[in-house]
């Protein structure tokens, strides 16, 4: 059977023609231009899928369904697209109804850090582990998903696993969401690089500060790392900083979740092992009695195509909603 991702960006949207394996067939993109009308950027998600039914030489009717990946609140049981905040034209977009009506196709919608974290669990770093599984994507935010025995786990009203707003640090920093100390204001790349420009304007003789020129706004995650690679002082503290609070997040999913598997993705995840190793070390004193020895945390392997894939993969795990 084939299926149709869509990642749904503030900027771009994705879509992709995707196999029972996994495996992208076709796929193309185009600017969301978020001002426009919802029902706009409906009809060119139909009319992309109408244009790579074609490339990949196959009918509307050769499509099981299309699966969505949403960056904000939906309602799965509707396939409305209830709010996004760098969505406002989708406000309680009736998405699966259209796409019914106009492609005769069902319409499976989701968060799209939990379709991020199906796709991994099907196709990526989390395959065989269906029991439970936790996907944290460290990005600008934190996103967060969990697969309870192969599903979507989003609580009774479909808005659950915000994991990056679990508060670490009580009256901590302030978060976008608007209250302080989230996770998310540390833990994520908005978190290391403010840390990190912090740092730097406190220690004019760093490499930090050489690398960026002598402009904060130059300092980005990679930076970082490269800096304290290179066992510059002032980014040493930043990057431990950093782990610190990561482990203490990473803790409290383990010990509410106990997944057999937790996921890291997002742009920090690149650094790999220099990433895991410390975290393994550091979550020893956050895990429940100090036993790790269930522990396994892995990079996603997907990358950019886990919104897709995890979007397709909605189609293959769930009934039709919407």
């Amino acid at each position: 059977m084939i299926y149709v991702g869509i990642d749904i960006g503030g900027t771009g949207i994705k879509t992709a023609l995707v196999n029972e394996k996994g495996e992208i067939l076709v796929k193309d993109s185009f600017p969301t231009r978020a001002e426009r009308p919802g029902e706009e950027i409906l009809a060119d998600m139909a009319d992309m899928i109408r244009k790579l039914a074609k490339e990949a030489g196959i009918e509307l009717t050769d499509i099981a369904g299309i699966g969505m990946g949403f960056p904000g609140l939906v309602d799965p049981e509707k396939g409305e697209l209830v709010y996004a905040v760098n969505l406002p034209t989708c406000r309680n977009l009736a998405a699966g109804e259209y796409m019914q009506k106009t492609l005769g196709l069902p319409l499976y919608v989701d968060n799209d850090a939990n379709v991020a974290a199906l796709g991994e669990g099907l196709f990526g770093a989390g395959q065989g582990n269906t029991r439970c599984l936790v996907m944290i994507t460290l990005g600008t935010g934190i996103g967060g998903g969990v697969i309870i025995n192969g599903h979507i786990f989003a609580g009774a009203y479909h808005g659950g696993t915000e994991l990056g707003h679990t508060v670490i640090v009580e009256n901590g920093e302030p978060c976008s969401c608007g209250r302080r100390g989230c996770w998310e204001a540390y833990s994520s790349a908005t978190g290391l690089i403010r840390a990190a420009r912090r740092e730097a304007q406190l220690t004019p003789d760093s490499l930090l500060w050489e690398m960026s020129r002598h402009d904060l706004d130059n300092i980005d995650g990679k930076m970082v790392g490269d800096a304290a690679d290179r066992n510059d002082p002032a980014a040493c503290r930043v990057m431990d900083e950093y782990l610190r609070h990561l482990a203490v997040g990473l803790g409290n999913m383990y010990n509410i979740f106990q997944p057999e598997v937790l996921i890291l993705g997002g742009g920090v995840s690149g650094r790999g092992d220099k990433l895991l190793t410390p975290l393994r070390e550091l979550m020893a004193g956050e895990v429940y009695h100090n036993d790790i020895s269930h522990l396994d945390i892995r990079i996603a392997t997907l990358g950019n195509d886990a919104g897709v894939i995890g979007a397709a993969s909605l189609v293959m795990a769930e009934e039709p909603r919407g």
